[in-house]
């Protein structure tokens, strides 16, 4: 069924939410090596940027990860987070991010009394759903609120998706997330799957969000094609911060908002702080030919991460090398 579209340039839905995922997806490039200012800071600027949401990293397993290669952020204990947020007495949410098979949730997701988290999202791929639903429903017994991310949905069949989504429809998460992880979809791609997301959310009064990464420099683009057919999660990191090409720019959605409560001065002047600082100590990540070209080919893009530290400028070849994988 196809949907008309939710808004206009000149006014602002209320269902929207906005979720910061710097720190998270961020995290993946500096392996979540972020100072306590910059932490600190970031809550801050988001707080003052009228952000509904911000998530803090990963519920990684220690038995999976070893915590002498991660920062703390891979892991999201409660004490870290309280040192920054205290009893977070203010209007925005705290998330984190749970992956299928690398978290100890049993163990490590406290109760929801005893935690200081709103929003438990659960990362999955198409074949791993039903241990994600296992996960969600005992995060909505502890008390959270939950969303879960489907990645990789470009590889996915019409069928499959389909029925992951009626599962997942019918599970205990409040939200479930359009994920494009490799870049690869183009807004016209963006609007039929929001459509088909939608009306399987509408059956079950669900509600949908979207997660862009930036391979084409598409990652606005496509997240303001989904809301402007209903979505209404929309997922975005400072400067786009992100593994390989980054996510969706924070100081381009909350500009694109009409809203009056998002303040994206906030943002900007954490961004002269903190962002310019991190790239020059070395940070990499952003648009590049390499991550073009990833998505383009609908791949993954550790190869195109790899061939950025080999300092490689073979595009041609590395082109070439993509599409004989494909075969």
């Amino acid at each position: 069924m196809s949907r008309q579209r939710q808004g206009s340039l000149v006014s602002y839905r209320p269902d929207i939410k906005v979720l910061d995922c710097t720190m998270r997806d961020g995290g993946l490039v500096n392996n979540f090596a972020f100072t306590d200012e910059f932490v600190k800071d970031l809550y801050l600027a988001n707080i003052k940027a009228g952000v509904d949401y911000m998530e803090f990293g990963y519920k990684a397993s220690s038995e999976i990860f070893d915590p002498q290669k991660f920062g703390k952020w891979k892991f999201c204990k409660e004490k870290d987070i309280r040192d920054i947020v205290g009893d977070n007495k203010t209007d925005m949410k705290l998330s984190v991010m749970a992956d299928v098979g690398r978290t100890d949730y049993k163990k490590d997701i406290l109760n929801k009394k005893d935690s200081v988290i709103d929003l438990i999202r659960v990362a999955t791929y198409i074949n791993t759903i039903p241990a994600a639903i296992e996960m969600l429903e005992d995060a909505k017994k502890k008390g959270y609120e939950t969303t879960v991310n489907i990645m990789a949905v470009s590889k996915v069949s019409d069928e499959e998706l389909d029925a992951g989504l009626e599962l997942l429809a019918q599970s205990s998460a409040d939200v479930i997330y359009l994920v494009d992880s490799f870049g690869a979809f183009y807004p016209e791609q963006i609007e039929r799957l929001s459509d088909k997301y939608l009306n399987v959310a509408a059956k079950y009064n669900k509600k949908i969000g979207i997660h862009a990464h930036n391979n084409q420099q598409l990652a606005f683009a496509n997240t303001i094609e989904a809301l402007s057919r209903g979505v209404s999660y929309l997922d975005a990191t400072v400067s786009g911060m992100g593994r390989g090409a980054g996510n969706c720019y924070m100081e381009l959605l909350l500009s694109f908002l009409r809203n009056p409560k998002y303040n994206k001065i906030a943002i900007m002047s954490f961004v002269e702080k903190h962002m310019l600082k991190l790239k020059e100590e070395g940070a990499v990540w952003g648009f590049d030919l390499p991550y073009l070209l990833t998505g383009i080919m609908n791949s993954h893009p550790s190869s195109a991460i790899q061939f950025e530290k080999e300092k490689r400028t073979d595009y041609a070849m590395f082109y070439q090398e993509l599409i004989d994988n494909t075969l």
